[in-house]
């Protein structure tokens, strides 16, 4: 039921959770009273969020409005509008804006299409290869696709869909399970994967890398080729095993595929050769590539780095004067002018939360809790890590989840004697990697089961099993690599 914008139970649940906190629930010891209250106004926020009460853009302008009128973090009218503004100058929030109009252009050009099909066409003799050459296709296009449901459902899952089609496997006529289930299942467990290899693969990611920078007082500051290099063995690793794993526990019925081949490569035909607004995007998307890397400072020395989210305003700065993108593209890509919108707002409260001593409190309250049980540091993170990663059953939105929970969790973890690096390193695997768990735990997850390939039972009998596997690779074989790398 709807009043307006707004749907009203959801929005009358998130207005009392914003009132109870604020007027009813004591302000414990050592908390101050406008921590407390942008507290209130923050859980708010990420219950209207959860509660899809409306837009999560238009919630967040609700969210600015809220801080900049009641004064919670300025006590002068000019200041505390500034303050609520303050996380529009956030580089890394343009960085993902940039980044997502950038990746406008690999389904404008199809360039996004011929990926898919080149690689199905050199993998697509038996179904698991097929399985990895969906897994390849979303790896290439990950770094310049922040927007995880763009990659995953808008790019590789009609791919995949077309491919199950050929075969007719289709859940219509109860025929899912002769390849679709499968490759369904491996499109879908991809996508939480390529989103932790790289800053740029996910829009969350950003403010994992702010949060960080925040709880060590700026001495660890996460570049993307830092992240890209940490998370590189871990991520081919878990690569490597999805289609194995899902393979074993729901083998499709159909093995062989040698018609799989000759369908991507006459799809390939009818796209013809590649056009030079596809090779300008791989222009673009190589030199991306380098730059984030970091490539001219190592060759030629620190004073030739370039800022990352300069980087970005370049390439697209050459796809505009190229003419692959035009200013009517960026002004229709909503989605991230919409990011923009909503991060600003989210990073603002969690930066004035920080500010105002209540993550510190709160972290606190979580070490101690996990101290009491008596571990060192690695069994005292790991049930830390685990809580993190599995409360995710309870939110629709990894946005949400690592804004209320990221930075008081890697302070506790950082209270129980954690390698900070290492630690950060881990969560912020875990803060992608936790979207495997359920039909709803991302954008991408709806388009997927929605398609209607795999039953809920089965969609969360393999996400509980693929967390299992990609929380080990991460703690294990991520934390052999970083110590290899240094990092801790």
């Amino acid at each position: 039921m709807k009043a307006g914008g707004v749907k009203l139970v959801p929005g009358m649940i998130s207005m009392a959770l914003t009132l109870g906190i604020w007027f009813v629930v004591p302000i414990p010891e050592g908390v101050s009273a406008n921590a407390w209250h942008l507290l209130a106004l923050f859980v708010g926020t990420i219950a209207a969020i959860i509660g899809k009460v409306m837009p999560i853009g238009a919630i967040a302008v609700l969210a600015i409005t809220l801080v900049a009128l009641t004064g919670v973090t300025n006590d002068s009218p000019s200041g505390a509008i500034k303050d609520a503004l303050s996380g529009f100058s956030n580089s890394l929030i343009w960085l993902i804006g940039i980044a997502i109009i950038i990746s406008r252009g690999l389904s404008k050009t199809g360039l996004g299409n011929r990926v898919g099909y080149y690689f199905i066409s050199l993998f697509g003799k038996k179904t698991v290869g097929i399985g990895y050459a969906l897994s390849i296709s979303e790896l290439i296009i990950a770094p310049v696709t922040p927007s995880n449901t763009a990659r995953g459902g808008g790019v590789i899952h009609p791919i995949m869909k077309s491919i199950a089609s050929s075969f007719g496997s289709h859940p219509e006529d109860g025929t899912s399970r002769k390849i679709g289930h499968y490759l369904a299942l491996v499109n879908y467990h991809i996508n939480p994967i390529t989103s932790a290899m790289f800053i740029t693969a996910t829009a969350p990611n950003p403010l994992i890398v702010q949060f960080i920078a925040d709880a060590t007082g700026a001495d660890i500051h996460i570049t993307w080729g830092m992240w890209a290099l940490a998370a590189l063995l871990p991520g081919l690793v878990c690569i490597a095993l999805v289609p194995l794993v899902v393979y074993l526990v729901y083998p499709p019925e159909i093995k062989n595929t040698p018609d799989a081949k000759v369908f991507a490569k006459a799809k390939l035909a009818d796209m013809g050769p590649m056009s030079f607004d596809e090779k300008i995007m791989v222009f673009v998307f190589a030199l991306l590539l380098l730059l984030w890397a970091g490539l001219p400072a190592m060759l030629l020395g620190s004073g030739f780095a370039v800022n990352t989210t300069a980087v970005a305003f370049l390439g697209l700065s050459i796809l505009l004067i190229t003419g692959v993108l035009s200013w009517e593209d960026v002004l229709k890509e909503k989605s991230a002018w919409d990011t923009v919108i909503w991060f600003s707002a989210l990073v603002m409260m969690a930066t004035f939360l920080n500010k105002l001593g209540l993550v510190a409190w709160f972290s606190s309250v979580v070490e101690g809790n996990i101290a009491q049980l008596g571990f060192d540091w690695p069994i005292s993170v790991l049930i830390l890590v685990a809580i993190y990663f599995y409360a995710h059953y309870f939110f629709a939105s990894t946005t949400a989840h690592i804004t209320a929970m990221f930075a008081a969790f890697y302070a506790a973890g950082l209270a129980l004697g954690a390698p900070p690096l290492y630690l950060g390193l881990l969560l912020a695997g875990a803060s992608s990697l936790m979207m495997s768990l359920t039909h709803y735990a991302t954008g991408t997850s709806p388009i997927i089961f929605g398609s209607g390939y795999v039953s809920m039972e089965n969609w969360w009998q393999m996400g509980f099993i693929m967390s299992v596997v990609n929380l080990a690779v991460w703690g294990i074989v991520g934390g052999l690599w970083w110590k290899v790398l240094g990092f801790w």
